[in-house]
């Protein structure tokens, strides 16, 4: 016979074991009533702050805010209203629930806010998400024109915090357009072509056989300005020395703008997460002050006996 010395014995009864479970039972009613209420809250307050942000800017006068603090703005008016809608829903799942523990009310707004920021992540990611887009694409398109004939000073949060790497134009455009507008020769048309040909296999061909290359952009140079080659040879210097400079300019743009992407995306993964652990914190709390307080009746007592709160 197995000895049941060490087998847990419960000091209740499998009655009061029932109510115990039936405490700690999920109500998933509860908690769709919670996310509804986060999701509609959530909505009705950014249209809100659109709308004060479209109030703060004019496009005819010229006292408008600037793009940085219009980007941060919206940014923490975002924040917020993501906070404010999950402790809303958490709220509204934990007094739903109808659980007197407070920590089983906590947890239903806490997974309320779970399913809100999984329901949200999906639409913004899914082709639900991209009908959405296009029925605010009218809205969007009323902030750009906005923004455009207030001197562009409505900018969006991304743009502010990562700029977009600089509109360069070709390098070798500019030495093209003075060797072309140069006079001198007996055939322009052919000979700047030619010129212009062989200054760009200098600049942009095999590193291996610049000097050869050289040597033939001067000579094409020199006969298309009608200058001595020695000229030529120290104009053709002066467009690699251009041309080397633009590209490095261009390069250390690109680095500087590539840093800044990247601080930024840094610093938004950061602030993203940090509220979203705000947004799960309230949506907690506030489950758990939404847990029910039920009237019991004491043992014993009648009908008509008056009750006992919990």
């Amino acid at each position: 016979m197995a000895d049941l010395s060490d087998v847990h014995r419960s000091p209740v009864t499998p009655g009061e074991d029932l109510r115990t479970i039936a405490l700690h039972h999920i109500s998933w009613g509860a908690i769709l009533g919670g996310v509804f209420i986060a999701l509609i809250l959530q909505l009705i307050l950014n249209l809100l702050g659109l709308g004060l942000g479209l109030t703060s800017v004019s496009a005819t006068e010229g006292n408008n805010p600037d793009a940085g603090t219009i980007s941060v703005g919206a940014g923490l008016w975002w924040v917020v209203s993501g906070i404010v809608a999950a402790a809303a829903g958490g709220y509204t799942a934990g007094r739903l629930s109808g659980k007197p523990v407070e920590s089983t009310a906590g947890y239903h707004g806490l997974i309320s806010w779970a399913v809100t920021t999984f329901v949200v992540i999906y639409l913004l990611t899914s082709a639900l998400g991209g009908l959405v887009g296009g029925a605010f694409s009218t809205v969007t398109s009323a902030l750009g024109g906005v923004g455009q004939a207030a001197g562009g000073a409505v900018q969006t949060a991304a743009q502010a915090a990562g700029p977009a790497l600089p509109n360069l134009s070709n390098p070798f455009s500019d030495i093209e357009g003075k060797l072309r507008g140069a006079s001198g020769g007996q055939d322009p048309a052919a000979l700047r072509d030619q010129a212009v040909s062989a200054l760009r296999d200098l600049l942009t061909g095999d590193p291996a056989r610049q000097q050869a290359a050289k040597d033939k952009a001067a000579d094409a140079v020199a006969k298309a300005q009608g200058i001595p080659p020695d000229q030529a040879k120290q104009q053709v210097q002066q467009y690699q020395d251009q041309y080397d400079k633009t590209v490095a300019d261009a390069k250390e743009k690109a680095k500087q703008t590539a840093e800044m992407t990247r601080k930024a995306a840094a610093q938004g993964a950061l602030y993203a997460a940090l509220a979203l652990l705000i947004g799960g914190a309230a949506a907690f709390f506030a489950g758990r002050a939404g847990a029910v307080n039920p009237t019991l009746t004491a043992p014993g007592m009648g009908t008509g006996a008056p009750a006992r709160r919990v």
